[in-house]
Formats: structure tokens, sequence, C-alpha cells
């Protein structure tokens, strides 16, 4: 007696290797049937790329986006629909799974391969890893490539596509080169997202890192970050050789478009380098500036010990830790020794400096100092980098008070990479302490719409909404962040300080309970009980917050002047000038300090602060 899988209307049959509908039989090719005929037998699980691989083709070299054309096959003939699949579901980055319930025989037949399609086809010869990790222009390559496929495949020149590049999956089975593969994926992104920031924008490292490590369907992917193209990458080794895999994706019927190993031989680096640089500077001429056409034109070989470097020092700054950013400075600092000329690692290592002098673990001066040196000298290398241009302005702002150059140097950045959402959101911030409100929004809207699931994004946005007085707005958008990221101590100061400005102190308290940080804590605690008429309380917690003066005097003076105590708040102004304390950037447009605005002390010190009044 025949075993038949039963799914459905449909029914399979590994003896006669036929698949029917309602007794009508439907066409397949024998290496579909066989792929089809695995999941079947592997219903409800999660099956990898490489089992089905390894099940289907055995030791046969096989690309992986053949694969994916027969899944395509298949649901063709099954009329699955991809845009909603009811049977065969895709994994982002992982596999398929394979949903319908499944009627299973008795006996578990074995797959038959016919043997005409058994010839073994030649496997390419892999490449060391330090070989990828020195080469950006391999990436710039997977980028161009990927930009010509949504050239053919996307919708009007009128419409942005949107692309997400999933984290590289490490596929080595050395945990240890986790942080190429994360530097791997950062690259790629900021290659792809400068390509033409008009008409392709890329989701930011901080939303697809979530899916790291994660079993994601890739319609849901498309659905959360509202891409509807997908890049997946993938890196495998075999001894010390190192391979990269790309697979561009459309969400809307998870095809197949494109996919492309990454193979080159350490003694051809530079010649490849050279003429992969120039090719792709010949392709997409017309369809970029003419300053990236000249930026293309010529090759930036990148020393591979330095870029290695760069790597491990991009991967400790990510783990956001004061012993991390020491680590990162470290590595940074290798990598501008290693290649000197190495642009983008010295303005990291002006990010890594900075940190380390407002955090204390350098001296204050010494950490501002050599901060600067890396800046400028990351600027002189390459007057384009965006990344060099942020932390300048990051400079201005913390150090010099220089609110007009740091908010051209935020403008710089954005007109250089339009797609960074660093970037952009700095710019944001610069345009809304100015008073540009409608430029603010749409700035804030943008970086939310490249890191949607970056909970800082939303918070962002509801500040500078908050600011704008649009308050109900700012809190529906804090509280987008708040689904994300349900501890985040700068949306619940969001939403304290939105229903203090509406009048609901009842509602900001339950909001204050949940702020961790003790200075912020007292200060809202101030604020509310002083709106309830509770003095003593508000006495109180003021007295709490003194405790947290060395650091907090902006907001002491804040406090003050919420309860119409001028004379107080501005002496906390003079002491927050003094201490050279960051909040002050927003003394112009701060509704908390309303009260002190009709008073000629306050243009005064506005005028100090270099603030237009």
């Amino acid at each position: 007696m025949t075993n038949l899988y039963r799914f459905g209307q449909f029914v399979l049959d590994p003896g006669r290797r036929t698949l029917s509908r309602d007794d009508s039989p439907i066409s397949l090719t024998p290496r579909a049937f066989d792929v089809l005929l695995f999941l079947v037998q592997n219903p409800n699980r999660l099956v990898t790329k490489e089992e089905l691989l390894q099940a289907v083709w055995g030791d046969t070299f096989v690309e992986e986006g053949n694969l994916t054309q027969y899944i395509s096959h298949l649901r063709r003939g099954l009329g699955d629909n991809p845009e909603d699949p009811r049977l065969i579901v895709t994994i982002a980055r992982k596999g398929y799974q394979f949903t319908a319930e499944v009627s299973r025989p008795h006996a578990r037949p074995a797959l038959e391969t016919p043997a005409d399609e058994l010839a073994p086809k030649a496997r390419k010869h892999w490449q060391r890893a330090a070989v990828l990790a020195a080469s950006p222009v391999i990436l710039a390559a997977v980028a161009y490539t990927s930009w010509r496929q949504f050239r053919d495949a996307k919708p009007p020149a009128s419409t942005k596509v949107m692309l997400a590049v999933l984290p590289f999956e490490n596929l080595t089975g050395d945990p240890n080169k986790e942080y190429l593969a994360d530097g791997l994926t950062e690259e790629t992104i900021s290659q792809l997202g400068r390509l033409n920031p008009e008409q392709l924008g890329v989701i930011a490292r901080t939303s697809v890192m979530g899916y790291k490590h994660k079993d994601a369907r890739l319609n849901q992917i498309g659905r959360d970050l509202s891409v509807q193209y997908v890049l997946e990458n993938s890196l495998r080794e075999n001894g010390n050789q190192l391979r990269l895999t790309a697979q561009l994706i459309q969400v809307k019927d998870q095809t197949h478009l494109w996919a492309k190993d990454y193979d080159y031989v350490a003694k051809d680096i530079l010649r490849v380098e050279d003429d992969v640089a120039k090719s792709v500077a010949q392709e997409i001429r017309l369809r970029l500036t003419p300053q990236k056409q000249a930026e293309l034109a010529q090759p930036h070989p990148v020393n591979p010990e330095a870029f290695e470097a760069y790597l491990q020092g991009y991967h400790f700054f990510q783990r956001n830790t004061d012993k991390d950013a020491d680590m990162a400075t470290k590595y940074f600092e290798r990598a501008t020794q290693l290649d000197p000329s190495y642009a983008l690692a010295w303005a990291w290592l002006t990010r890594a400096r900075n940190w380390q002098a407002n955090e204390g673990l350098i001296p204050i001066e010494e950490g501002r100092r050599l901060a600067r040196e890396a800046v400028e000298r990351a600027l002189s290398l390459n007057p384009n980098l965006a990344k060099a241009h942020i932390e300048m302005g990051r400079l201005k702002q913390q150090i010099d008070f220089d609110w007009a150059g740091a908010d051209a140097s935020f403008q710089r950045a954005i007109s250089l990479e339009p797609g960074n959402p660093e970037g952009v959101r700095m710019g944001a911030w610069s345009a809304a302490m100015f008073g540009r409100f409608d430029e603010a929004v749409q700035l804030g809207r943008r970086a939310v719409d490249l890191d949607p699931l970056d909970e800082e994004s939303w918070w962002s946005l509801g500040q500078i909404e908050r600011l704008n007085g649009q308050l109900d707005q700012a809190a529906a958008d804090g509280k987008k962040g708040l689904e994300l990221e349900p501890d985040s101590a700068g949306v619940h100061i969001l939403l304290s300080q939105i229903y203090l400005m509406q009048g609901r102190p009842q509602d900001a308290l339950p909001e204050i309970e949940r702020i961790h940080y003790a200075s912020y804590r007292a200060c809202l605690y101030a604020l509310a009980y002083h709106a309830f008429g509770r003095e003593k309380d508000s006495d109180a917690a003021l007295s709490e917050l003194m405790k947290y003066h060395a650091s907090s005097a902006s907001e002491i003076a804040a406090v003050y002047a919420f309860r119409n105590q001028l004379d107080e708040a501005f002496e906390w102004l003079d002491r927050a000038y003094a201490q050279h304390d960051l909040n002050l950037n927003w003394t112009k447009v701060d509704p908390l300090l309303k009260n002190l605005h009709n008073d000629p002390r306050f243009a005064a010190f506005l005028k100090k602060l270099n603030l237009p009044n």
C-alpha cells in the first residue's frame, strides 16, 4: 500500500512522485518535488537552508539562490500567497517552515533523487577572512549589484524604495567572528545608504539588529520595517578561508531576485579593489552626483589589519559600557596607527575619546583635546565624511557652546549622507534648539522611518513635538517608543513632562515613579507636587535634587522657573553656565522656562549662550 502525505486538499505520493489537488495533478520538477517532500516530512518546525540543501542535494554544491527559486516554484504550484503564506513560510536568514497540518504515513520514505541531477559541480575556492575584512569595496560591489536589481524591479521613480539589510549570519562556527559579522552589517548598510538616498532608503543598524539570532518571518519583517526588499547575508568558513553570500529578496511575493558569493584571492586583493571600484564608478555614473562619481573613480584601499581593528572597535563601542568604550578606543587607536590615512577610524576615535572624557574615564581636558585632534585629522583626510562632521558638531556643542557652528556641521553631515539616522537626529535636535520646528519635525520623522524599531528615534521625535507644543502627538509617538522599550527612562521623562504641561499631574506621577535616574526623578516630583499645590512636598523633592547640584543646575533652574521664583531660576542658570551644562542648549525653547521669557535677564542670558533671541 502506498504511503501518502495529505495536507488540506493536497495529496503527496512519494512512491509515484506525484502531487495532486482534488485528484487533479500538479506539475513539479523532480528537485522541487524533493524539496516539498522534505518540508512535508518535517512540518511545523524551522527547516534551515543548510538542512534542505544537504537533504536534497547531498554533497553537490548548489547556490542558495537555486533553493529559493524552487520554493517560489512550489508556492505557485500550491497556490500559496507569498504575501500571506499559509503553507511555506520564509524564516528570514534561516530557512522555511511548512505550516500545514499533515497526515503522515506509518513509514517515512527516503528521498529519491534522479541520477541525472546528481552531477557534481566544482566548488569555488574560498579566501581568508582577513581579505574580506580588508575590502570595503567588495561591499560597495554588493551595494551596487543590489541597486541594479532595485533599479530594474522597483516601483516608479517617484516612489522611494525601502530596504532592510539583515544582520550577517555568522556560519563560521566561531563565536569570536561576531564582531566581523556585525561590522560588515554596518558597512553594507552604509554603502547602500549612500548610493541614491532620494530613491533608496536603508533601515538603520539599530532596527535590523533586533532580528539577529531570531527566527522572524520575512513578511513580518516587511510589516515591522515598512520595507519592500530584504538583503540577507551570511559568512561561512572553511579552515582559514571565508565566503560572503548576499541574497536580495522582494518581500511582497518572497521572490529571490539576485544572489552572489564573494570570493577573492589574497594576492589579487589590491587589483580586485581597483577593478571593482572602477567598474562601479563607470556603471552608476549617471545615477550619482558628480561628487559621488569622483569619489568612486579613485580606489581607496584600506590596510587589512587596520580594517579589522576598526571592526573590533566598532563592536566594543556598540556594547555601550564604560569598559567597552575603553576597549573600543584601543582598537580605534590601533586602526589609525596601522593606517594613518583611515579617516573613518579617526572619526570613531573622536567619538570614543569624547565618551571617555564625558564619563570621567580620562581627564576631561585631555580627552576633549584628543577628541578634537582626531576629528580634525579625519576631516583633513576626508572633508566629505559625514561621521566626521557629526562628531565635529558634537564637540562644538559640548565644548564650545558654538551652536551655530554645530548646526552647520550637522547640516553638512545630512547633505553628505541623508540616510544616516544619527546625523538626521542630531540635525533635528539642532533645528529644534533654534526654533525651526517644521524642519525639526520633518527630520525627526525621517529618523523614525530609517530606524523604526529604535526607541530613541520615537523618544527624540516626541521631545521635538513636545517642545513645539504638539502635546497629543508627542505622547502618541512617545508611547510607540515605550512599546519597543518599556523601561525607557527617556520616554517616561517625556510623558511626565507632557502631562505636567497639560495640567495632569495625577497622570505624571506614575510615569515619574518608573524613572531610575534619581536627579530627574527628584526634579519631576518637585514640578508635579507644585502643580498639585503640595508645596512642602515640592520643597522636599527640590532638596533631594540639590544633592546633585554639581551636574543638575539646569534642572534646579527649571524647577524655580516653573514655580515662578525668577531670581533663584536665573541664579541657577548662571551656575549651569559655569558648569558648562549641556542641557542649556534648550534654554530658548524649553516650555518649563516660559515664566522667564518676559524678564530682560532672559534675553541677556540667551546672548551669553550665543543663542538668538
